[in-house]
């Protein structure tokens, strides 16, 4: 009998990894009263990149294998293009959730954007990989989640939340494209090059932006006030929170690791309501419920049948 590599470290460790990550969300909605969605993102994933190097000197320093170097870099290019599309869009729907006025925008964006880990299995299909049973189930779980969070008794869905829903998308597109690159890259460099990626398109399209006037220009002032969720999203969620994962992954059997990941859009809600004051309908916090049972459908296995 094999023995299961999960461990209290392990656990520990992908915990810290997903309450970070669902109070970045929050980060986002704060850090949105004071700076535009390209700002935010240029500085938060250049700090996450330069927070990465330290950690790629301990776990990375031998890297000199160039055919892995070379689709390292090639996958995150490929791989920071789409990551910057979705969390440009993910911004920008946090954004509108806060001027708009919505009482629960961190923990609606949190459950809404966690829709990618349904998605994924969909885009599967088109690569000949069929669902399983069990992720059947989720979807429809998650569908049922997603109208009652979304849906108004005219069956119309509000703009902010279709461009968290199409953030969704790009991130499962995310996922889906790193593992059509394979594992035969250096994981932390990869991780690397995409946040200099996401950066780098971040800045140029704020100073375009800017410079045309369809944005407001940030100043040095607006800056320093969003400086903390700034810092948060550049340190904890990138530097602090990719490598916890890293290790807790090494630690912890795939679907363990996969099930308390998906806890991050639950820790988006808790901490919205701590931080925020935010609060959702009774409606709202049934379809998080079924999105939340949705995800989780997805990462196991019921039936007995082997996953295509």
């Amino acid at each position: 009998m094999t023995k299961s590599k999960t461990n209290a470290r392990g656990i520990v460790f992908l915990v810290i990894t997903a309450v970070v990550w669902g109070f970045a969300f929050v980060a986002q909605t704060v850090g949105s009263d004071h700076v535009n969605t390209f700002t935010f993102n240029a500085i938060r994933f250049a700090l996450g990149a330069l927070s990465l190097i330290p950690v790629i000197l301990l776990f990375e320093k031998g890297a000199d294998d160039k055919r892995k170097m070379k689709t390292t870099v090639t996958a995150g290019v490929v791989c920071g293009t789409v990551l910057f599309s979705a969390s440009t869009l993910q911004q920008y729907g946090i954004e509108l959730y806060n001027k708009a006025g919505f009482g629960d925008g961190s923990g609606r964006a949190g459950f809404l954007t966690a829709l990618y880990m349904v998605i994924v299995p969909l885009i599967g299909l088109f690569f000949r990989k069929r669902p399983s049973a069990e992720t059947w189930f989720g979807i429809a779980f998650a569908v049922g989640g997603l109208f009652l969070i979304s849906f108004t008794k005219g069956f119309a869905v509000s703009f902010e939340d279709l461009v968290i829903i199409g953030c969704a998308f790009l991130f499962a597109i995310h996922i889906t494209v790193i593992d059509r690159f394979g594992e035969d890259m250096y994981s932390l460099r990869f991780a690397m090059t995409q946040f200099i990626v996401c950066a780098v398109l971040s800045g140029v399209f704020s100073a375009v932006g800017t410079a045309t006037g369809l944005m407001e220009a940030n100043t040095l002032a607006d800056i320093k006030a969003a400086a903390l969720p700034i810092l948060y999203g550049g340190f904890m969620s990138v530097g602090i929170a990719y490598t916890f994962q890293i290790l807790g992954q090494k630690n912890a059997e795939p679907a363990v690791a996969s099930i308390i990941m998906s806890t991050e859009s639950m820790f988006s809600a808790i901490g919205g309501a701590i931080i925020l004051g935010e609060t959702m309908t009774t409606r709202g916090y049934i379809g998080c419920a079924l999105i939340f049972v949705g995800i989780i459908l997805t990462q196991v296995k019921i039936f007995g049948r082997k996953r295509a």
